[in-house]
């Protein structure tokens, strides 16, 4: 039996348990809210999307004075020995922009890069430890670390790391959390959301609010609506991160008046390992496999089929898994020499990976399972023969050292597969979430479908529409998550204190 709505009251429900969801609990708690955060995965899955990343955060930073304020611990050593370069504010910007091809939410992408700096200096007041990402965004160049895609802070410990602190921190700030909590509908009153109304333990519950925080992330673990809005063929997809993101909030949401925002036939989709689980497991992270451009990519048929080069990883990586599903069969191979193999990150060299090793390329065809060998020997020829070889080549910047001639050309870092032994990665589509949501405004707020405010309502993280649309920058999901989380958490506390 549902309980009466009378029976509990928070002032501010956050409904979700990831990084988006934790910022805005610790921001309502320190506005002085009472908080309560309705989780649906049960305590040992907590931490949405958030756990399954690498913990990389997309900062504005105008140089090392900046990262020094993130980064204090920093030794000399490892000042003096990298180039961490600049990302400013106009780059951040037109990074959203640029990727979105022009259709990011100007006002949204603008309060997200202007935050973003003074955003991880709280999260860092509140024990998230922040380090630089050595090991996945510099490569060692002229005696240097030099960084390259605007991408150079991760969280210590990644996304388990990020999520263990968030926790921590709320937990001891007197946050409440109810695991396996459901949420089902939001109660409106005279026009004002009020209430969550959720499941748990097999039973119906309702819990009042002053204010609710929707933070329970897109639809990328829904295969009906991957489907219905992404496409054919997307119910094939690996799920890289939480079971629990199937859309609840998003629906919640519409149904009580809000506005469908956003990209709803994109999403954010990788490289994944050919032989990974349905569903994401936290006990083997990194199967996703994103250092493509550092060797070739071909498709059941033998064939090249994207420009490994195009741009840095980060840059569209996050596109790769929609051009795989294409592909016959929906699988494809990484392939690579001695002369780059030696750069690939910690991803490469977890446990199931699929991956394969001989000492000629005829051997190596014989064992790229499903695909067809004469075509990919001739691809393999053609490429090399392509080959600029008069341009050097430089992992850490945009070289130049392309192919001529090609079909479906490589921009930059095109070296001949031409140094054994060889190695390659069976890969298929993993999708890490979806793009379409609900809009709100720079203050958080949901709104409905005349664009006014719903009352008592707002939303951040990955139900939020508007900001990613065909590519997406690496970093930037984690650091709009903390920036509209922070935001939300701390406009709900004033609102449902000043009823």
């Amino acid at each position: 039996m549902k309980s009466e709505m009378p029976a509990r009251r928070s002032d501010v429900v956050v409904v979700g348990g990831g990084n988006a969801a934790l910022c805005a609990a610790l921001a309502a708690r320190e506005g002085g809210a009472g908080v309560t955060v309705l989780e649906r995965a049960p305590r040992d899955r907590r931490g949405g999307n958030s756990a399954f990343t690498g913990g990389a955060f997309r900062v504005a930073y105008r140089g090392l004075d900046d990262l020094l304020q993130i980064m204090p611990e920093l030794t000399k050593e490892e000042r003096e020995g990298a180039d961490f370069g600049t990302y400013p504010e106009g780059k951040f910007l037109d990074d959203l922009a640029e990727l979105s091809q022009y259709r990011v939410d100007p006002d949204l992408a603008e309060t997200l890069v202007k935050g973003s700096l003074d955003t991880i200096l709280w999260m860092r007041s509140k024990g998230v430890r922040f380090i630089p990402s050595f090991g996945r965004q510099s490569f060692r160049v002229d005696g240097k670390a030099r960084f390259w895609g605007g991408l150079t802070i991760e969280v210590s410990g990644g996304g388990l790391g990020l999520m263990e602190s968030l926790y921590t921190a709320a937990e001891r700030a007197g946050v409440d959390f109810e695991y396996g909590a459901r949420a089902r509908r939001l109660v409106r009153e005279r026009g004002r959301v009020s209430g969550v109304e959720y499941e748990s333990g097999g039973e119906s519950h309702a819990l009042r609010a002053g204010c609710v925080v929707l933070a329970s992330g897109g639809f990328h673990a829904n295969a009906e609506w991957r489907t219905s809005y992404l496409g054919p063929n997307w119910e094939f997809a690996r799920v890289r991160g939480s079971r629990y993101n199937t859309g609840d909030g998003i629906r919640m949401a519409i149904d009580a008046g809000a506005m469908p925002w956003g990209n709803w036939s994109g999403c954010h989709s990788v490289f994944f390992d050919m032989n990974a689980a349905p569903f994401g497991d936290i006990n083997f992270l990194n199967q996703q496999k994103n250092y493509f451009f550092l060797g070739i990519v071909v498709n059941a048929e033998g064939r090249r089929f994207v420009d490994e080069g195009a741009n840095f990883r980060n840059y569209i990586y996050s596109n790769m898994g929609k051009r795989l599903l294409e592909q016959p069969g929906s699988i494809a191979w990484q392939v690579f020499d001695q002369r780059t193999v030696g750069l690939l990150p910690d991803e490469y060299r977890v446990r199931r990976a699929t991956r394969v090793e001989a000492p000629t390329l005829e051997a190596l065809a014989a064992k790229l399972e499903g695909v067809d060998p004469e075509a990919f020997l001739r691809t393999v020829a053609e490429f090399n023969a392509a080959v600029m070889q008069d341009v050097p080549f430089n992992p850490s910047a945009k070289d130049g050292k392309g192919t001529r001639g090609l079909a479906v050309p490589k921009s930059n870092w095109a070296n001949p597969l031409d140094q054994p032994p060889y190695v390659a990665y069976g890969v298929t589509c993993g999708i890490t979430c979806t793009y379409g949501g609900v809009r709100i405004d720079p203050s958080a707020r949901v709104l409905d479908v005349e664009e006014v405010p719903i009352p008592g309502l707002y939303a951040t993280g990955e139900l939020v529409g508007g900001l990613y649309y065909v590519n997406y920058p690496g970093g930037a999901g984690l650091m709009s998550g903390s920036v509209f989380g922070r935001i939300a958490g701390r406009q709900a506390a004033i609102d449902s204190q000043a009823r």
